[in-house]
Parts: C-alpha cells; sequence; structure tokens
C-alpha cells in the first residue's frame, strides 16, 4: 500500500475536495443535485469519507470512498434504530485489493463506536452497483436478512443487540405504482440523473406511459421504495423492472423481453 490519506469531506471542504462518483463531470445535473443533497443531509448525521492515493502525480487523488448515516436517517428500506446504515463504499482502479476498502470501513467503525451505536448494517448485492456481500463477511458482518430479487442485508454488532431488519410491504407499494413505467428516484446518487433518463428515453421509443417519482426525504424513501436500494427503482406494469444502471440499448431489450 502506497501513501494515502483519508479525508472527511464537510459542506466547508467539498470544493477543495470531491463526493468521488462522477467527480469529473461536477457540472452535470447528477452531481450537483448530489452536492445538494450532501450538504442538507450532512445536518442530519450523514458522513462521506474520501480516500485520497498517491499515484506519483505530485498531489494525492481521489479514488474511493465511505458513505455513511444514523440508520434512522437511512436512505435504504431499512430498519435498523441505534444502527449506523453505510450507504455506498467503493475503491477504484488499480487501488482495488491493496487493504484500501478495509481502511475505509475501519474509519466508519471508528465514528460509530465513537457514536455509542450498536453496530454497522449495509445492504448489499451482486453483479450491480451495490456492495457486494462478500466484501463485509470478510469483516466480520453477518448477513441477517434477504429480499427478493437479490438484496442481503448485512450486519456487525459492537454487542448484544437485536438484528436489523428490511422494510415490509413492497408487494403493496409496487401495486401502488399502478400499470406503465415509474421511475422513483433520488438525489443521493449521481448516477441516477443518467439511469433514469436512459430507461425513460427506451420508453419513450416503444410509446410506453412514464411517471417519475422524486423521494424528496428519507422517508418518501421509506414509504414508497419498492425494494431496499431505495433510491432508485424501476417499476413497469406492476414488476420491478430495475434497480441499478442501464444504458438505453439494455432497457430496450429488457422492455421488449417484457412484451412492449
Amino acid at each position: 500500500m502506497g501513501g494515502y490519506e483519508i479525508v472527511n469531506v464537510t459542506p466547508e471542504n467539498l470544493s477543495r475536495y470531491d463526493l468521488f462518483c462522477q467527480k469529473s463531470k461536477a457540472k452535470n445535473a447528477g452531481y450537483e443535485q448530489k452536492a445538494s443533497w450532501f450538504k442538507e443531509r450532512y445536518k442530519e448525521g450523514l458522513r462521506l469519507k474520501l480516500l485520497l492515493a498517491d499515484e506519483g502525480k505530485g498531489e494525492l487523488v481521489s479514488r474511493g470512498f465511505v458513505e455513511y448515516v444514523p440508520a434512522e436517517r437511512g436512505w435504504r428500506g431499512v430498519k435498523a434504530p441505534g444502527y449506523i446504515l453505510i450507504h455506498c463504499i467503493w475503491v477504484v482502479g488499480r487501488h482495488k485489493k491493496k487493504g484500501y476498502g478495509s481502511k475505509l470501513l475501519q474509519a466508519c467503525f471508528r465514528d460509530a463506536r465513537k457514536a455509542g451505536a450498536k453496530g454497522v448494517a449495509v445492504v448489499a448485492s451482486k453483479g450491480n452497483w451495490l456492495p457486494c456481500p462478500s466484501f463485509f463477511a470478510r469483516h466480520d458482518f453477518e448477513a441477517v436478512a434477504t429480499s427478493p430479487p437479490a438484496f442481503v442485508l448485512m450486519a456487525k454488532k459492537f454487542g448484544r443487540a437485536p438484528d436489523p431488519s428490511f422494510l415490509a410491504g413492497w408487494d403493496e407499494k409496487l401495486a401502488k405504482c399502478g400499470e406503465g413505467l415509474t421511475i422513483l428516484r433520488a438525489a443521493q446518487c449521481p448516477y441516477v440523473e443518467d439511469a433514469a433518463n436512459n430507461v425513460a428515453a427506451a420508453a419513450a421509443e416503444l410509446g410506453i406511459p412514464t411517471k417519475v417519482v422524486e423521494l424528496a426525504s428519507a422517508g418518501d424513501v421509506r414509504e414508497q421504495a419498492v425494494t431496499p436500494h431505495g433510491v432508485f427503482n424501476v417499476v413497469y406494469d406492476g414488476r420491478v423492472f430495475s434497480y441499478y444502471y442501464l444504458l438505453k440499448k439494455e432497457a430496450l431489450e429488457k422492455f421488449k423481453e417484457r412484451g412492449a
């Protein structure tokens, strides 16, 4: 492991650092929405730690991050009172598999213990943009719940505490979306802007009526999201269509598989 630093990003130093995802497109709508969202959520206890790594360029550059929040204010379909909830953790490029992810996780643990949390929880999955369960299992997280189609709730307890759980009522929330295409989206992830636009463009090409539901608060996520991922859900004719990034071409193929 080369030289590195982990810094706390705050509303005050955001212009000096970045929010990692889509940092090269800081003037795009997705990044700007995330920046505004971050500044408001920071007041609620959201924290983002940025990994700065040495690549021989004379200065450290951001190559990973972890974002987490008290679970009561989390933007995932999770019930975990007293826990810290990780939204995202990511290390990219040649810095993967060098222990940086563990360093970010340990920084989260220190904050959680300092806050007197019962433990740390995270929504994990495989083959999409959520973090993988195996990474957390290596750090003594346990799988405490599952939810279709591929979600696992992982928890690391700091003592004896009740297991966190996924919210319920997914079928009822799906039914409320009705026919056609419904995109439920929030600003927590800067990629959601492009992801939503890609699906909407594919639907428009096929003449599928579309409505967009903006999830403006953690309460909106808990009450309206149709999967545990929470901040990006696509529903087509009462069934989950996607909860992860699709190119327009991929969305078109998926619509056609559904008989559109």
